[in-house]
């Protein structure tokens, strides 16, 4: 008994679970059940502006709305065409098509949808609510709402829109409106001429209502100067329709004055812009009705103020074609689809370029001031260095003064002896003239030797600028034993020379190279001057190594101590008790300014040696 009492309670359990269940799905899915919506279009839904607005609206109601939706659009294109009983059959299309589930709000775009609703109302849905949206606010007044009705209006102002013009456009004299000719385009004619007459004097308002398309095109395209067009969807002829983006494309492609319209769903180009009716601020202010209605307000219950324009908008594409300044524009006013510059799209890789080039500019400046204070400083120390060339050339010049004066002695007392006896021979009543002769020419030799040890002289003591030329290193060096004998004789020097037997081709400025070893010869005499005169001998020696040149001053003195091998040729460094340490740095300025060496170094046999090496002039090729 107890097991069948507890097997009959499992069961009473298990249905009345199962019972739960299926009460509480029906219940979920009666919770759920979508909501339907008839979207109900007064012109083509799928042209502009109405799919915008249809567009914005199907998004705003999915994304906020609590219900699944079940959307449903139709157009009155079909219940307005002239076939007989057209509108009826359309009625009927609907009835047929809700039958079983009317729609639970019905959303009619614009006013000749809203109308069609009403004259309708006892057939198409009398219990269900309806929302009349994209509506002037002036047409309300004229419609037979009920309860079941609500509004969601905008304000239009022609005086705001044609204001907008003159203000960009002061000069303006023509706006050609193009609107259609259908009666609502005729009503709205009559509004724009009857708001516009005062509106300013000498502007003329044209309307393109009563023409064809293509007419409308080739007056667009042929206005006077200072003239504007104001566009509105266009319905010309017996059921030929022209609206939306494509037909306001084809007037901008040819229009020769700018264009501006009331709806920003048309502001994608072809537009100047300005105040204008904004689609999302509609799509809001409908979705927000249309889900308390859903929710189960009553419509007559909703009232929503008529919406305005949104803040001026324009196009920056659009001004610069025109040459509209922004100064023109009202306050508030927001320029899009600017093209951005070059900086303002690349502004951090413009800076770094021209940081770069600053960065640049600045060091190639500072390397152009330092290489001019460089050369500056090396002019400044080629003068001085010149100086103490100079003042060298004095010191050796004083060296052999007394020399030189003893050397003119001889030609010049030749000289007086030889003119005494030419005189002496004059007087006699038969001068011999053969002896006369004899006594000339010696007289122009002695005068020659005179000359020669001037010239000598002169050479060493005359400032010439530096001169580049080719000479032979093998006349430098006997021109400098001829020099230094008259010296080398009154010292007690031995001072021989061997040059190379083949020419030996230098490039550079003689008087300074031949300075150099007028210097190393005299330094040469100076080691050796407390060594017996039997043992003072001092050789030059001029040979070519290679592709070079070299120069040797030997001496037979006590030689260069180990530790100065080096420092003999540093500024001011001299053994010498009355010696100014200057001439030997003099010498190795001298030879590096001509690409060669000067190094010093003792002999085995005793003594110093100084060697100079230069570059050898190459001979040129005698088979280019």
């Amino acid at each position: 008994m107890n097991s069948k009492f507890f097997r009959r309670g499992a069961w009473l359990i298990v249905v009345f679970l199962a019972t739960a269940v299926f009460v509480s799905t029906r219940a979920g899915i009666a919770a759920v059940e979508p909501k339907t919506i008839l979207l109900l279009h007064s012109y083509g839904q799928n042209s502009k502006p109405w799919s915008d607005y249809s567009r914005a609206l199907r998004q705003e109601l999915e994304s906020q709305s609590q219900w699944p939706l079940v959307i449903q659009e139709f157009s009155l294109i079909t219940a307005a065409s002239d076939e007989q009983n057209a509108e009826s059959r359309f009625v009927l299309y609907l009835q047929a098509l809700f039958e079983h589930r009317p729609p639970d709000l019905i959303v009619a775009f614009g006013a000749p949808g809203g109308a069609f609703v009403q004259r309708h109302r006892d057939q198409l849905f009398p219990d269900r609510p309806m929302i009349l949206t994209t509506i002037d606010a002036r047409l309300v007044q004229s419609l037979a709402l009920t309860e079941n009705d609500t509004v969601v209006a905008f304000r239009h102002s022609s005086l705001l829109l044609f204001g907008n013009i003159l203000q960009l456009l002061p000069n303006t004299k023509t706006i050609a409106v193009v609107i259609g000719n259908s009666p609502s385009d005729r009503f709205w004619t009559g509004e724009l001429q009857r708001e516009l007459a005062t509106l300013k004097d000498g502007l003329t308002l044209t309307f393109y209502n009563d023409l064809s398309f293509d007419e409308i095109l080739k007056r667009a395209a042929s206005l006077p100067a200072d003239s504007a067009i104001y566009w509105n969807q266009t319905r010309v002829g017996a059921g030929q329709v022209h609206y939306g983006e494509q037909a306001l494309r084809e007037i901008a492609a040819v229009a020769n004055a700018p264009i501006f319209t009331f709806d920003d769903s048309f502001f994608t180009g072809d537009i100047v812009g300005g105040p204008m009716s904004s689609v999302s601020e509609n799509a809001k202010t409908t979705t927000d009705v249309a889900l308390r209605i859903l929710a189960g307000e009553r419509p007559a219950d909703i009232k929503t103020q008529p919406l305005e324009y949104g803040p001026a908008r324009y196009d920056w594409r659009q001004l610069q074609r025109w040459g509209i300044s922004e100064s023109h524009l009202p306050p508030g006013s927001e320029v899009q689809f600017r093209e951005h510059t070059m900086w303002e799209r690349y502004s951090w890789q413009v800076a770094t370029v021209c940081a770069l080039i600053v960065l640049q500019g600045a060091l190639i400046s500072a390397l152009f001031i330092e290489r001019r204070r460089r050369q500056l400083a090396e002019l400044q120390v080629g003068r001085r260095t010149a100086q103490l060339v100079h003042s060298n050339r004095f010191a050796v010049a004083g060296e052999l003064t007394a020399t030189m004066a003893h050397e003119l002695n001889q030609p010049l007392g030749a000289i007086l002896t030889n003119a005494e006896t030419a005189e002496v021979l004059l007087k006699s009543s038969t001068p011999d003239l053969e002896e006369l002769k004899e006594v000339v020419a010696d007289i122009q030799r002695d005068d020659q030797r005179a000359s020669e040890v001037l010239k000598r002289l002169r050479s060493i003591l005359t400032r010439s600028p530096y001169q580049k030329t080719n000479f032979d290193l093998n006349e430098i060096a006997s021109e400098s034993i001829q020099l230094l004998s008259p010296l080398a004789r009154l010292r007690g020097v031995n001072l021989s020379v061997f040059v190379a037997p083949m020419s030996v081709p230098v490039e550079g400025d003689s008087i300074q190279l031949q300075q150099v070893i007028l210097n190393l010869i005299v330094n040469a005499m100076d080691a050796m001057s407390k060594l017996p005169k039997a043992e003072r001998k001092v050789t030059v020696r001029t040979v070519r190594a290679g592709n070079f040149a070299e120069v040797s001053v030997f001496d037979t003195g006590p030689g260069i101590p180990s530790d100065k091998i080096t420092a003999v040729f540093e500024p001011f460094f001299t053994t010498k008790p009355q010696g100014m340490g200057i001439g030997l740095s003099i010498a190795r300025t001298i030879i590096q300014a001509h690409d060669g060496l000067i190094w010093a170094e003792n002999q085995a046999e005793g003594g110093a040696v100084f060697h100079v090496r230069l570059p050898l002039v190459r001979a040129p090729d005698s088979s280019l």
